[in-house]
């Protein structure tokens, strides 16, 4: 049975929409152990938790059964694909190949600021994003996007991606890379789910510049605070009260905002929310 056929069953009551670095999972630690009361909230009453990262396929099925969100899709290499409910990776890499060989056709200037996930072995991976050296080869699984460290100034970067912009390609940056792709967007996957899905309600969370789109198009979104990087700038709809920050960064942050929801929502207790 389909995603949407199980919706048509089954009515959603809400549907999360969740960043994991640095939000849902621990910037430093990627732990994700702070957000589990919320998470069994959500599950209890049926709700469901789409993962939408910049992580791969590779990466991202294993969490989510670890999850145990594995009904669920996934957003996968920030938009560039879906993982459908239950899917493990696949191995089709033509359009990562694709877009690894336009960068490389940059001018010199150009690429040489730029060192993507093809550049570097897994240690330089691990060393680069936390991760440990089997997590760092999933993260190198790429099908869709080329993530990479920035090392030129914001003049240049801006170059860069007015010359991607020629070619049909876009840079934009997240909490730790500067990644390329075709221009698929979590918002754009995001609203096809929500499609298929109908949920009655649809929250997003997120902490970077990448998540700002799937943010905007939710019901309600909340911005996880990241003492790593840069405040987000001041987003429609906050001045309403549907965009919110979080004081609590990170999974604590995620599950704070989540328990005051559904409080809100009335589908816990407010003593519930409280902890």
């Amino acid at each position: 049975m389909s995603v949407s056929e199980q919706a048509a069953r089954f009515p959603v009551p809400l549907l999360v929409f969740t960043d994991l670095d640095g939000t849902l999972l621990d910037h430093d630690t990627y732990d994700h152990a702070p957000a589990h009361p919320a998470l069994n909230e959500l599950k209890a009453f049926g709700a469901g938790v789409v993962l939408a990262s910049s992580k791969t396929a590779a990466e991202i099925a294993p969490l989510r059964a670890e999850l145990g969100l594995d009904d669920w899709p996934a957003i996968v290499e920030n938009g560039g694909g879906i993982l459908a409910p239950g899917q493990s990776a696949t191995g089709d890499t033509g359009i990562y190949s694709e877009i690894c060989t336009s960068i490389g056709e940059l001018p010199d200037e150009l690429k040489s600021a730029f060192r993507g996930f093809a550049d570097m072995t897994v240690d330089e991976v691990s060393a680069a994003t936390g991760l440990r050296a089997a997590d760092a080869k999933d993260a190198k699984a790429r099908q869709f996007t080329e993530p990479g460290l920035w090392t030129g100034t914001n003049t240049l970067r801006e170059r860069f991606s007015a010359h991607l912009s020629e070619i049909g390609l876009t840079a934009r940056m997240g909490g730790r890379f500067l990644t390329v792709s075709r221009g698929h967007t979590k918002a754009g996957q995001m609203q096809q789910i929500i499609a298929d899905i109908k949920p009655a309600h649809s929250v997003a969370l997120g902490d970077a510049p990448n998540d700002i789109e799937m943010l905007e198009t939710a019901d309600f979104g909340f911005i996880v605070a990241n003492p790593h990087g840069q405040p987000l700038p001041p987003l429609t709809g906050e001045a309403t009260g549907r965009i919110r920050r979080t004081e609590l960064p990170g999974p604590s942050g995620w599950n704070a905002a989540m328990l005051s929801l559904l409080s809100e929502l009335k589908f816990i207790k407010e003593s519930q929310a409280d902890g």
